[in-house]
C-alpha cells in the first residue's frame, strides 16, 4: 500500500509539473495564444498526421510513442499513424523526414541516436540534425540497465566483470540500436574487457538469443529492460545512473556496482523539417505537453518507468546541440567506430 501511495504521489506530481509548464510557456509566449485564431495552424490537422519512429515496432520509442500518437488522435480528431522505419541505424527515417514537405504533417519522433551519436560515427550524413529539422519537445530521457538471463549465474555487475575478463574473447552482448551499443562498448572500455558485439534491429530482437545464452549480457533502456525484468526473464545487474531508478529500485546503480565512471542515458524528442511554420511548432509543442500532463496517459507512462518530460522547442534546440557535443565525446573517449 506505502508503494501504491508512493507511486501516486509521484504520478500527481509530475501532473502538476507538466501542467505549470503549460501554463509556464512550454508552448510559446502569451502573444502567440492571443494571435492564434489568425495563424496558419488555424484548423492543423485536417487530415492524417504521419508519426515516423527509426525503429521497429516493440522498441522502446516506439511503445512511448504509441502512446502518445493515440492521445493526439484523440485530441485532434484525426488518425496520427505511426510509420515504423527501422534499420540502418536511423539514417533512412531521419532523411524522409529531412525531406518531407514542412507542413507538420510529418513529424519524426526519434532518440539520441539520429540527432546526437550518428553524426559522431560517420563522416558524412544524408541529413543535418541542426540545419535540416526544427526541433519541437524533448519527449524523455531512459538510462540505461545491465541485463543477464534470470537463471544467469551472474548476480551482479562486478560477478560479469569477473566472468568476462577470465573469458576474454569468449563472450558476446547484443544491441539493437547505437545508443545501445555506444553504451555497452563504454562499459567494455571502463572495464577493460574483450567482449564481441551483435548487432541486431532493434534490442528486442536480441532477447531470444540473450535468453537462449548465445549473448550473455545486453545493455539497454530501462524501458524494455524493466519490461524484461517484470517478467522475470531477465535479471537487472545495474541502472547506469547517479541514483536508483524508481521504476526498478531493486536494481543497484553502477555507482553502488563498483564503476562509477559507467554513467550514460539516451533520450527521445520530436521534430518536424525544416521549414515548418512557427505555429505549427508551438502548436504540436503544447498538444503534446497537454498529452503528457494527461492522468491516463501518465500513468501507462508510470506504467513503463516514469513521467516523459517535454521542453520548449528552444530548451530542445540548445538540448540538442548540447548532446551532440555529450555523445561525441563519450564516443571519442571509448574508441568506438562503426562495423
Amino acid at each position: 500500500m506505502a508503494r501504491n501511495l508512493s507511486i501516486d504521489s509521484k504520478r500527481r506530481q509530475s501532473l502538476v509539473l507538466i501542467s505549470s509548464a503549460i501554463a509556464c510557456g512550454v508552448a510559446g509566449p502569451l502573444s502567440f495564444v492571443k494571435a492564434y485564431g489568425q495563424s496558419s495552424a488555424m484548423g492543423w490537422p485536417q487530415r492524417r498526421v504521419s508519426l515516423v519512429i527509426p525503429f521497429p515496432a516493440g522498441a522502446a520509442t516506439d511503445i512511448t510513442g504509441r502512446i502518445i500518437a493515440n492521445k493526439l488522435s484523440q485530441m485532434w480528431n484525426q488518425p496520427v499513424v505511426v510509420e515504423n522505419r527501422g534499420g540502418g541505424n536511423g539514417i533512412p527515417a531521419a532523411e524522409m523526414v529531412a525531406r518531407a514537405k514542412p507542413d507538420g504533417y510529418t513529424i519524426l519522433l526519434t532518440s539520441a541516436m539520429t540527432h546526437a551519436v550518428n553524426p559522431s560515427l560517420y563522416d558524412k550524413l544524408p541529413y543535418s540534425p541542426i540545419e535540416d529539422f526544427e526541433p519541437v519537445s524533448q519527449f524523455g530521457r531512459l538510462p540505461f540497465v545491465v541485463l543477464v538471463k534470470a537463471d544467469s549465474p551472474v548476480k551482479s555487475l562486478s560477478d560479469l566483470t569477473a566472468l568476462l575478463r577470465s573469458e576474454p574473447g569468449k563472450h558476446n552482448y547484443g544491441a539493437g540500436s547505437l545508443p545501445a551499443k555506444v553504451a555497452a562498448e563504454m562499459y567494455k572500455q571502463l572495464a577493460g574487457l574483450q567482449v564481441v558485439g551483435v548487432s541486431y534491429k532493434s534490442n528486442p530482437q536480441a532477447f531470444p538469443d540473450l535468453l537462449s545464452g548465445q549473448l550473455t549480457f545486453m545493455v539497454i533502456d530501462t524501458t524494455n529492460g524493466r519490461l524484461q525484468i517484470d517478467a522475470g526473464k531477465m535479471r537487472g545487474l545495474a541502472v547506469t545512473t547517479m541514483a536508483r531508478e524508481q521504476s526498478m529500485p531493486q536494481v543497484p546503480t553502477t555507482v553502488e556496482a563498483g564503476l562509477a565512471e559507467f554513467q550514460i542515458w539516451t533520450w527521445t524528442g520530436f521534430y518536424l523539417p525544416k521549414g515548418a511554420p512557427r505555429d505549427i511548432v508551438q502548436k504540436l509543442n503544447r498538444d503534446i505537453a497537454a498529452a503528457c500532463a494527461d492522468p491516463a496517459t501518465l500513468d501507462k507512462f508510470y506504467a513503463l518507468g516514469g513521467p516523459p518530460s517535454p521542453s520548449t522547442p528552444e530548451q530542445f534546440s540548445a538540448f540538442t546541440r548540447s548532446e551532440i557535443d555529450r555523445w561525441g565525446k563519450i564516443i571519442r573517449a571509448a574508441q568506438i567506430r562503426i562495423d
